[in-house]
């Protein structure tokens, strides 16, 4: 009998698109436990949707001069064909600014607020006088309490994951205008968690302590052991679900009450467009429910939804919350803000039909119970030496050898050898193996359980030989290509999860998707015999060094940018009066000759008409110029500098430069022609 499950991945912000970090901490994993468990026959409900409220997107709308609006139907539409060309599975992908969500959040509040679930309380928040508002949560940066961060939001310090409250910031600051903000008397509703701390207790510490991850268990104990307190549930803002009770003018539902609900408003627009019943995927207690998120989301989903949910009273609660760590790039925190980061449109641009290669490599590289990292030269590697040279070398020669001795029919075996029966044995064991790691949430386990398959698959060709065998043993062959080829119709089932595409490509080739993930282990035969097959076409292609140096190459142009970004600037000088000025004697002028001074790194020795004469000056410039480069450019020249000699050469006056963004030496010249040597500077 079929089982019914819930799967929900975390509601992507939309305030960017989708990168590699969400990819290996949410939505590859929950994609793999989708696909299977619809391919073992269950019903499944997989949801998601766009999470469209809260201060960052009121912020990114303020600086590009737009409507918030505007931002969340910019992204939702990029994210949204995103998932979709990446191949993620999702039975409903909707979005928080639709009004089936703003129906069912303002509903869920009511119900909480009509039987006193909530605290009313009157105080004391953040305000910005200059903006004349009140500084909701992301509209705060100050240093957190706990790790000294300096550059901890109001609701949530990045640095070390802890969740607190803008007024818990040490030395706040208003990111609208830097201000140092007030307290004003405003009113809110609180969730009292701490009302709920008994169950949290009895459900999580004790009833899950062996089930969820270490990484989940444990930090939703930290919390707990920490002590829960009420949290608001309303913001002073004019963006989001309006707060629906008297006294809520003015205010909208917290973004982290209204995103999870979201799930709940995704699922009943996918059971009206497909008429279903929504509430069995929700109030079912037979209902087996996963939330898969990052593990910045953990507290949220594993202590405040499910006490939003116990408060309501109607609503099963998550079975597992199977959250991942961080993924790193390259080294560093991947960021956003900074474009650190592999961005999911650019990759499906840039890497055309390529989508299982990033699905793989991330998957083996997946921040399971640790933050991990990603490297391109990984990914070249996993695509190269496993994608490649494992499972498609299998493939290509099972499928070419097939077209080449039998004209692509499926041969009928003869007698089997103690290799062919313990090959096929083998097989009908990866079934098994591949579902204990997919359940266990161990999805790396899985993907590397999944190639042991293709491993095992050449290494059968390869000690069989069935292109020598052929010239002796005719007969033989028949069989070690039906054993080959019932391992590649394995391939094909098992590979869906994981390698969706591939998956296709290799039924299509095949010409064969009949199998089910149990018939891999029941049936006698997985390609029959005298099945016509097509003829073989490249699963996936190798991945030369040029086009990772490419990649490299544009995160480099973003690291330099960085480091210029944080480059602090010089502090002003000493003032110097009017008098100290005039004394200086800047000219324009135009260098004749330049060349390198011997056996000096740095320097070059320039001839310089400065209008008032032709002279000699030693310049430090030639790490970020050569001589012959220069000639005939126009400076600017401090020509009273009292000479000075440098290696033995007399050096009379400065020219004068700057650094641009990368750190390379820049002329401080006129930005236009029409102005001769001799003029002065002032």
């Amino acid at each position: 009998m079929s089982k019914r499950f819930t799967i929900t991945a975390a509601l992507p912000y939309t305030n960017g698109p989708i990168h590699i970090g969400h990819l290996a901490g949410v939505y590859i994993p929950a994609d793999i436990y989708a696909r299977y468990q619809r391919q073992i026959g269950n019903d499944v409900a997989f949801i998601c949707g766009s999470d469209e409220h809260g201060v960052p997107i009121t912020i990114k709308a303020k600086k590009e001069g737009v409507t918030p609006q505007d931002i969340v139907d910019k992204y939702h539409a990029i994210i949204k064909t995103s998932f979709e060309e990446f191949g993620i599975s999702f039975d409903n992908y909707s979005r928080t600014s639709a009004q089936i969500h703003h129906q069912t959040a303002s509903d869920f509040f009511k119900t909480l607020y009509d039987k006193n679930e909530f605290v009313e309380e009157i105080t004391e928040q953040l305000y910005d006088a200059e903006a004349k508002q009140f500084l909701a949560d992301r509209f705060v940066i100050g240093t957190c309490p706990k790790c000294g961060n300096e550059e901890s939001y109001g609701d949530q310090c990045e640095a070390c994951g802890t969740s607190h409250n803008a007024t818990d910031l040490i030395n706040p600051k208003s990111a609208i205008t830097g201000n140092t903000p007030i307290l004003k008397k405003t009113k809110h509703w609180f969730l009292p968690l701490d009302k709920h701390e008994s169950f949290l207790k009895e459900w999580i510490l004790k009833g899950h302590k062996k089930d969820w991850k270490p990484n989940v268990y444990g930090q939703v104990k930290s919390w707990i052991d920490d002590g829960l307190r009420p949290r608001a549930v309303t913001r002073d803002l004019d963006w989001g679900i309006p707060v629906p009770v008297e006294g809520g003018e003015g205010k909208v539902l917290y973004v982290w009450f209204d995103a999870p609900i979201g799930y709940i408003s995704s699922t009943i627009e996918w059971a009206e467009l497909s008429g279903k019943d929504w509430e069995p995927y929700w109030k079912d207690k037979d209902t087996k429910m996963l939330h898969f998120i990052g593990k910045d989301n953990i507290v949220f989903h594993c202590i405040i939804f499910p006490a939003m949910l116990k408060a309501e009273g109607s609503y099963i609660l998550p079975e597992n919350v199977p959250a991942n760590e961080f993924l790193n790039l390259e080294g560093q925190k991947l960021s956003t803000s900074k474009n650190w980061a592999v961005w999911l449109p650019e990759y499906l641009k840039e890497f055309p039909n390529q989508q299982d290669v990033l699905r793989y490599a991330l998957n083996a590289n997946a921040p399971e119970t640790k933050d991990n990292d990603f490297t391109w030269k990984d990914f070249q590697a996993r695509n190269n030496n496993e994608l490649v040279a494992i499972f498609g070398n299998f493939i290509n020669r099972v499928v070419v050898l097939t077209n080449k001795y039998f004209d692509g029919v499926v041969p009928s075996p003869n007698a089997f050898s103690d290799v062919d029966e313990a090959t096929l044995t083998a097989v009908k064991a990866y079934p098994a193996v591949i579902a204990s790691t997919i359940e266990r949430y161990r999805f790396r386990e899985g993907g590397q359980e999944l190639m042991n398959l293709a491993r095992l698959g050449n290494k059968y060709l390869a000690d069989e030989e069935p292109w020598k065998v052929i010239k002796t043993d005719a007969d033989r062959v028949n069989t070690i290509m039906y054993v080959a080829l019932q391992i590649a119709s394995a391939l094909a089932t098992l590979s869906e999860p994981f390698l969706p595409f591939t998956s296709d490509k290799l039924k299509q080739m095949l010409n064969y998707s009949d199998n089910s993930w149990q018939d891999i282990c029941s049936k006698s035969e997985l390609l029959p015999a005298s099945h016509q097959i097509n003829k073989a076409t490249l699963l996936f292609s190798k991945i030369e060094d040029k086009t990772i140096q490419e990649q490299l190459d544009k995160l480099e142009v973003s690291k330099k940018a960085n480091e210029a970004a944080s480059k602090a600037t010089e502090p002003q000088k000493d003032s110097i009066s009017f008098e100290d000025f005039t004394k200086l004697d800047i000219r324009v002028g135009t260098i004749l000759e330049a060349e390198k001074m011997p056996k000096a790194k740095k320097l070059l020795v320039l001839k310089v008409d400065t209008g008032v004469d032709t002279r000699t000056i030693v310049s430090g410039i030639a790490e970020s110029f050569k001589a012959e480069d220069i000639i005939g450019k126009r400076v600017t020249v401090l020509v009273n500098l009292a000479p000075r000699k440098l290696r033995g050469v007399e050096s009379e006056g400065m020219i004068l430069m700057t650094e641009d963004e990368h750190g390379k030496l820049v002329f401080v010249n006129p930005d236009q022609d029409g102005v001769p040597n001799g003029l002065t500077v002032s």
